[in-house]
């Protein structure tokens, strides 16, 4: 794990590492069509390395399995996500010092309403890559290994905007809480034939399974009591 406060400005890639993120995307876009198309049973990792146009060897330098070739496709919305979130923390949006239940939402709304015709493609490629993955699972493992590797990231995106008295559990919850919020919604979203922008959507869904996730916690709601849930 990087050492890199996530609010900092990411360092410029170099060209390899450029190409490397690319060929990736690649093979899992690939991964993504064929899934689709013939399912993860009926898909090979030599019928993937063809679609995207590399060798197998290729394929296989980059991922384990034919599952696992998806998963930069379906972290494409995390990292966007963390982004907006830790500019949040460093004071870049139009309104620093936002408290977090408003940062949260603001930035999930912002990651899930597509903002152009590639941004729906990616949802897309989302709900096929779910419904597959639930007679998969192999590619349901991938999923949840996504997101659960996002949610660590989000620790320290969370503890900026708390600030440095955060109870360090409060934090880890609240991070769990804005992960599964996403992951529900967009599980949900994938269920249906529901539109990319609008009411049942995956960013108003995903806005409506905070606002349930938070409303006990005492960091994402200032009204709740710091009380023992034991006591009386």
């Amino acid at each position: 794990m990087s050492t890199k406060p996530e609010g900092a400005t990411p360092p410029t890639r170099t060209l390899t590492e450029r190409r490397k993120a690319a060929t990736q995307l690649d093979i899992a876009r690939a991964a993504a069509e064929l899934f689709t198309e013939h399912g993860p049973d009926g898909t090979t990792a030599e019928d993937i390395a063809l679609r995207a146009g590399v060798a197998l060897r290729t394929f296989y330098r980059y991922f384990r399995s034919k599952q696992d070739a998806v998963a930069p496709l379906l972290a494409g919305g995390g990292d966007r996500w963390r982004e907006l979130l830790a500019a949040t923390a460093t004071g870049a949006p139009s309104e620093p010092g936002a408290g977090l239940p408003e940062a949260l939402e603001r930035s999930i709304a912002a990651s899930l309403t597509p903002a152009d015709a590639a941004a729906e493609e990616g949802l897309r490629w989302t709900r096929g890559l779910l419904r597959a993955a639930a007679e998969d699972p192999a590619l349901r493992a991938v999923w949840y290994r996504v997101n659960q590797e996002s949610e660590e990231r989000l620790r320290e995106v969370v503890a900026g905007l708390a600030g440095p008295g955060a109870d360090p559990l409060e934090v880890r919850l609240a991070a769990a809480a804005a992960t599964d919020a996403i992951r529900i919604a967009l599980e949900s979203w994938a269920e249906t034939d529901a539109p990319v922008r609008g009411e049942g959507a995956p960013a108003e869904l995903a806005v409506r399974c905070l606002r349930e996730l938070m409303g006990g916690m005492r960091l994402l709601n200032p009204d709740v009591s710091g009380g023992s849930a034991t006591g009386p």
